[in-house]
């Protein structure tokens, strides 16, 4: 699970520590900071490369994030579809599409875009080991045929635009391609900036492309520092270091101006997910006692400090959608706590805000009379527990929108039969027609109104206690403009960013 950074109380050491720490950072042979006006943008990131930025791993969203690599389709705010390398596509039957090449990109490399390239990088994404996350169980094949590339599935699926808009599926020129398999994005992208050098795990170096196929970047380049720790990085926006800083902790936030602030909604739910298949929530009624007794508002202000979205569903504002089309939700009435129901409540300490969340948890419910004990460890050892069933009731904090824009694979692995994450041991026939009715919806208003009915399901049953939807803090300085704040994390500097200094 990705983790969130370390809170380092208390905060009177937070300017000394970050001090320190910056001395190492931002130290680039070319002065990146705010106040240079140089017409580059500073840019403190959270996590550094962890697969040496192949768009084959997660580390696709960061090439995506600085716009040097694109793919063929992209997201608009609903997540539909919108040309991007493809000025459009059909579909010829449920499991073939055409989609129209863009004429007139090069890549950074100087070498054409073409259908048969992006086919071939279509193909190098299927044939990786391990495939893309978006890739997971799709058996997708690619070929050229004149000016499109043609896409094909074993199965049908109605989101194949959608999957490609995944930055894993990003197409490169075909230098970037080494025969053992590795992927190099150094000067093979499509997009307004270039990706002229890296320094392993401490920075990267964007410079603007002049043979940009779309509107040309206005800052001429990108500086990018790797800063894992979150003191380090909010000191960075502070003192003017850098122009743009991702995922500030909130436990700096009160340190800052406030107008250099600015909150993201994530699509990313945390969750009490309790135990259908035995225990005392195998009982409806507990269910819902135990969902009465959770006091989302207290959580919210006390643990994320008001800086989080009290959930009124599985799905939050990060899909502005769901709150637009949800209706009343039939959920079943709270039962009688047997006395003396004891419950084991799990969660892990990998991301900092969850045993704080577990301790106001349990003080809820032992108020509404469960007995509870608390089991709380790193991430990696106890999810097999908790995907096991050993646990009575486990918090979790989930994203509910993977790679392709959609909510219903995150349904399918947490609440079917055959889920490969269903924590809550939840098999009911009617939430399981209520997924496969949206999987199989085309994408539109309508699938948009079938995933919601399958999350009324989903609560229906009193399997999952939706508590927060949690928000990223992005700082920007007072001179910069256009920087992105994208729920989805695949845009952050655009051809539209710029930072005039301070």
């Amino acid at each position: 699970m990705p983790t969130n950074p370390t809170r380092l109380p208390p905060r009177l050491l937070a300017g000394a520590a970050a001090a320190l720490l910056l001395s190492g950072c931002f130290s680039g042979g070319t002065d990146t900071a705010a106040g240079t006006d140089d017409g580059r943008v500073s840019l403190a990131m959270l996590q550094p490369p962890r697969s040496g930025l192949t768009p084959l791993s997660d580390d696709a969203f960061k090439l995506s994030r600085w716009s040097t690599a694109e793919t063929l389709v992209t997201l608009d705010d609903l997540g539909e579809a919108q040309p991007a390398l493809a000025t459009g596509w059909t579909q010829v039957d449920d499991r073939t599409w055409r989609f129209t090449v863009r004429s007139g990109v090069s890549f950074h490399d100087g070498t054409e875009l073409t259908a048969e390239q992006a086919a071939a990088s279509l193909t190098a994404a299927t044939q990786a080991a391990p495939k893309p996350r978006i890739l997971d169980g799709v058996d997708l094949t690619a070929t050229a045929d004149g000016d499109d590339v043609v896409v094909t599935t074993a199965d049908v699926d109605p989101l194949v635009p959608q999957r490609l808009s995944s930055p894993q599926l990003a197409v490169l020129a075909a230098s970037a391609y080494a025969p053992d398999g590795t992927v190099d994005p150094v000067g093979t992208g499509t997009g307004p900036f270039e990706l002229v050098a890296v320094d392993g795990t401490s920075g990267a170096t964007l410079d603007r492309f002049d043979g940009y196929w779309g509107t040309p970047a206005r800052a001429s380049g990108i500086d990018v520092d790797f800063v894992p720790d979150g003191t380090a990085r909010a000191a960075a926006l502070r003192t003017g270091t850098a122009d743009v800083v991702e995922a500030v902790p909130v436990s700096q936030v009160s340190l800052l101006d406030p107008d250099l602030v600015h909150e993201v909604p994530m699509p990313r739910t945390n969750t009490l997910y309790l135990n259908t298949a035995s225990g005392p929530f195998a009982d409806p009624g507990v269910r819902a006692a135990a969902r009465e007794a959770i006091d989302r508002a207290t959580i919210v202000a006390t643990v994320y400090e008001g800086r989080a979205d009290v959930a009124e569903g599985l799905l939050g504002p990060a899909l502005p959608w769901a709150a637009e089309g949800r209706g009343e939700l039939d959920l079943p009435p709270a039962g009688v706590v047997p006395p003396g129901t004891r419950i084991t409540l799990g969660t892990f300490t990998d991301r900092a805000e969850l045993p704080e969340v577990a301790v106001l948890v349990q003080q809820q419910l032992e108020a509404a009379g469960f007995t509870v004990t608390q089991d709380v460890r790193e991430y990696a050892f106890i999810e097999a527990d908790a995907l096991a069933g050993a646990f009575d009731a486990f918090i979790l904090s989930r994203a509910t929108v993977l790679d392709s824009g959609d909510p219903v694979a995150y349904l399918t692995s947490d609440f079917s039969c055959a889920g490969s994450f269903n924590i809550a041991q939840l098999c009911d026939p009617a939430v399981d027609a209520a997924i496969t009715r949206a999987a199989q919806t085309p994408a539109g208003a309508e699938r948009r109104a079938a995933v919601l009915q399958a999350e009324a399901a989903v609560l229906a049953t009193g399997a999952a206690v939706p508590m927060l939807h949690e928000r990223v803090v992005q700082g920007e300085q007072a001179g910069v403009s256009g920087a992105a704040r994208d729920p989805r994390e695949r845009a952050l500097i655009t051809a539209d960013t710029t930072s005039t200094g301070q």
